[in-house]
C-alpha cells in the first residue's frame, strides 16, 4: 500500500480540491485515510480501484 497525499490525488483524478472534496462528501469517491489531527491520505490502491469503477461505468453508458 502506498499512501498518496492530496496534491498527488488531484493530479491523478485531474479535479479541483473543491470538487475532490464534495465527491467524498456525496459518497463519491474514496474517503482519506487519517494520519493525525491534520493530516490524512489516500490509498493508492482505493484510488486506482475508483478510477476502475468510473471508467466501467462510462464504458456501459
Amino acid at each position: 500500500m502506498q499512501l498518496l497525499k492530496l496534491p498527488e490525488v488531484l493530479q491523478i483524478v485531474r479535479v479541483g480540491k473543491t470538487t475532490w472534496y464534495t465527491m467524498i462528501k456525496q459518497n463519491e469517491a474514496p474517503a482519506p485515510i487519517s494520519l493525525g489531527a491534520r493530516s490524512v491520505a489516500w490509498d493508492s490502491n482505493d484510488i486506482e480501484n475508483w478510477i476502475n469503477k468510473r471508467k466501467a461505468m462510462s464504458q456501459k453508458n
